[in-house]
């Protein structure tokens, strides 16, 4: 039996995924259960949720700089003791004050005490933050399609492990019907040999028994890859490994076909991916940052209010308003002013880095416009090839069952040589198993279709 496509899907089933609580009643899920369960379980999808609150965060940080900020500054520190004021003790009772000299003299250490507070909202920022928060809102649109990235990738994974699943599970039971015949035809032989009945020779023997082991292998493979499909959709639906579970189907069987019509599926892709809605948002982002960068070299206007108080008790306060000590003084003031803080070189780097990447989206953006309905066209063109197989593949099947069954009973009547049965059954396996593989590729291309159209979600 051919298996590339089922080990395909087999490998990828466990990526990315992980385990969940188990449960204790066994389960029998149909597709859309099984869906609806891995989309609530994935952890892929709860890690792109998790991205896109982070990403509301940075918008509520660049909308924050529209509001109070506070400024501050304290510190305990020594200062040195003096006592008096400006001038020599007693000097001043000639009439000829004399300043004082003792500046640097240290007669002793005291406390200092300092507080220096500003609370400062911006009035205008020449599109500074306007511009940051556009690009921050774009940015949680990517981050949104993401998570519809991730569950159209989710989706994916359980529809291979589902069909592939019964592709596998109908493959074993179809290899079980045919040893069980190739068995039966071995003991008839094998009868006939001992008792010297019909013409079965000795080597008609020997390839009943190489058939049927050669039947055997391709059973057990199909086992492996059944309890493979199983697994991956046990992980997938938070089931949990080792636990009972169950698909509602009982075979599998090719999905409807679904309206090809090229022109409206183009349209719907364009318009529905997530891909094109990230294209958008992240030009809309880019622009706003490029506009964001270039207000980089031009100030900020504020109004505040800002106060301030230092005081150190050793030493004994001047209240000439003309002379500031720091050591002893206190104020409070509202205030308008403007802050530039501009590095002409750095400025214009991020701004050519932003109109650089700007560009190469621009040109992403036009490469999706081509490569996205070519995606569809592709995949329009492999439904419909597949679909057709699959009928031609169906008829086969049944004619070659027909074959094989008409075969067999002509050789339990001795009407039959072994060779010609063997011929039936090798064929009925083939295209058992080949319509079996077809059905699974189809309905994949049916999941592939709707997913580059955007109607997964």
């Amino acid at each position: 039996m051919r298996n590339r496509g089922q080990v395909t899907l087999a490998v990828s089933l466990a990526l990315g995924t992980a385990l969940s609580t188990p449960v204790v009643s066994a389960e029998a899920l149909d597709l859309q259960q099984a869906v609806e369960r891995a989309l609530n379980h994935d952890p892929r999808i709860e890690e792109r949720h998790h991205l896109a609150t982070a990403a509301e965060a940075l918008l509520q940080e660049a909308e924050g700089y529209r509001g109070w900020m506070v400024q501050s500054n304290s510190f305990l520190a020594v200062a040195p003791q003096a006592e008096g004021d400006m001038f020599v003790e007693g000097s001043c009772a000639a009439g000829n004050c004399t300043l004082r000299d003792d500046r640097y003299d240290v007669d002793g250490l005291t406390p200092w005490f300092n507080v220096q507070v500003a609370l400062i909202k911006p009035l205008y920022t020449f599109g500074k933050i306007e511009n940051y928060a556009d690009a921050a809102r774009e940015n949680i649109r990517i981050k949104q399609q993401d998570v519809r990235l991730q569950q159209g990738e989710t989706i994916i994974n359980v529809k291979q492990a589902y069909y592939g699943y019964l592709a596998a599970r109908d493959g074993r039971l179809l290899l079980d019907d045919v040893i069980k015949r190739v068995e039966g035809a071995t003991e008839l032989v094998q009868g006939w040999l001992d008792e010297g009945e019909g013409d079965a020779k000795q080597s008609d023997l020997y390839a009943l028994q190489a058939a049927r082991g050669l039947v055997a292998r391709y059973r057990a493979q199909a086992a492996a890859l059944e309890g493979v499909a199983l697994d991956g959709l046990r992980v997938l639906t938070g089931v949990g490994l080792g636990q009972p579970l169950d698909v509602a189907d009982r075979r599998i069987q090719p999905v409807e076909l679904p309206d090809l019509d090229v022109e409206r599926l183009r349209e719907l892709a364009l318009v529905q991916r997530p891909e094109m809605q990230q294209l958008a948002a992240g030009l809309k982002a880019r622009r706003s940052l490029v506009e964001a960068h270039k207000s980089e070299a031009k100030p900020d206007i504020y109004a505040g209010v800002a106060g301030m108080l230092s005081n150190a008790p050793g030493r004994d306060r001047l209240e000439n308003p003309f002379i500031y000590d720091p050591f002893n003084e206190a104020g409070v003031s509202p205030m308008l002013g403007m802050r530039w803080n501009w590095t002409p070189g750095v400025a214009d780097a991020k701004t050519a880095g932003a109109r650089a990447e700007l560009n190469a989206l621009i040109a992403k953006n036009s490469f999706a416009q081509q490569g996205i309905p070519f995606q569809v066209v592709e995949q329009v063109h492999q439904v419909q090839g597949h679909y057709d197989a699959v009928l031609e593949l169906e008829q086969a099947t049944r004619a070659a069952r027909r074959w094989m069954i008409a075969s067999y009973t002509d050789f339990e009547a001795g009407l039959e040589k072994a060779d010609k049965v063997m011929t039936a059954f090798q064929a009925y396996v083939l295209a058992a198993s080949d319509y079996l593989q077809m059905t699974y590729e189809y309905n994949m291309r049916v999941a592939r279709l709707q997913q580059v159209t955007g109607e997964q979600l």
